[in-house]
This record gives structure tokens, sequence and C-alpha cells, in this order.
């Protein structure tokens, strides 16, 4: 997958398990380095192809407080243009979108709820619903973190969705997206 992809000129940032052997070719100042991966079957597995490698931890993001080691290939070889400090940030950056699909489709529609819509415009309608209550929980939760100063992504998106719940179930009324 990885050479069908980097073949359609799109650069790739992919994780792979922190113990994976990623040989040493070149090591950069940023603390990444060039190796080389290979296909674990069919005809790729012949053809390694050179990535770079960036390892990083990330302290008290598990459950128990641990520390969470990671490992990033990319097909951006070039330390300088591309720091491997940067890298990482936006790697991170870019698994909070998952979130966001999570929150919507699993914790805040339902997990086995389906658009109940028998309309193309009744489903859109409902999509539109399912947006609007999402982006009415999270500016509640930016609130929220900016009168106890804290950063958003500290406050839980299933709390606050419980307590609207709540809010809406024994005082109606009070909440308003």
């Amino acid at each position: 997958m990885w050479q069908a992809f980097a073949a359609t000129g799109a650069d790739l940032l992919w994780r792979v398990p922190a113990n994976r052997v990623l040989p040493v070719t070149k090591q950069f100042r940023d603390g990444s380095w060039l190796s080389h991966i290979r296909a674990s079957s069919g005809p790729a597995r012949d053809e390694p192809v050179v990535v770079r490698v960036l390892a990083y931890r990330l302290e008290g993001r598990t459950a128990d407080g641990e520390i969470d080691d990671y490992r990033l290939v990319t097909t951006l070889l070039d330390a300088r243009r591309y720091p491997a400090r940067q890298l990482a940030a936006l790697y991170r950056e870019r698994w909070e979108i998952e979130s966001v699909f999570a929150e919507i489709k699993t914790h805040q529609r339902g997990a086995r709820v389906v658009l109940s819509s028998k309309t193309p415009d009744g489903v859109h309608q409902q999509i539109w619903a399912h947006l609007l209550v999402h982006h009415a929980l999270r500016e509640l939760m930016l609130r929220t973190a900016a009168t106890r100063g804290l950063d958003p992504d500290r406050i839980s998106f299933t709390e606050t969705l419980r307590s609207a719940r709540r809010s809406v179930t024994v005082t109606p009324g009070s909440f308003s997206p």
C-alpha cells in the first residue's frame, strides 16, 4: 500500500509499531533517521522503500499515565525542511478528527443508531442536526475550558454530552444549541 499511495505523489506519514526494527542508514540532528521498509508479502517484498523514521514519546497520555512510545515513517526525507517535532505534532493533530468522528457517530448518535429518515432531504436534515448539536457541545466545552483556564482538549466530550442530556431532560429549555 505504501508504494501505491506514494506513487500517486502523496506524502505519507504512518505509524508503525514502536518495536519494529528499522535500521539506521543515516542519522539526522532532529533525532530522525533514514531506514527502509519492505512489504510483508507479495512482489513488493523484494523492493525495499527508503523512509525517514521518527520516534517520540507522549507522557501521561494513556489511561494509567504511562509513557506511550510512537514510531512514525514518512516519505518526507528532508529533515531540515520537515523537522521531526513538527511532523509528530501534525500526526497527533490528524488523529483529533478521528476523535470528532467517534464523538458524533458513537457517543452522540449512538453506536447502533442509523439515520431514520426515508428521503434524501430528511437524511440531509438529520446530518445537519447532528453536526449542529456537536458544534453546540463543543462550544460549551470551549466556554467551560476558558472559565477554568484549561486547554479545551482536556474537557471530556462524553461528560459534556451526558451533562447536556441531563440538562435537557431535567430542565427542558435550559440548553439550547
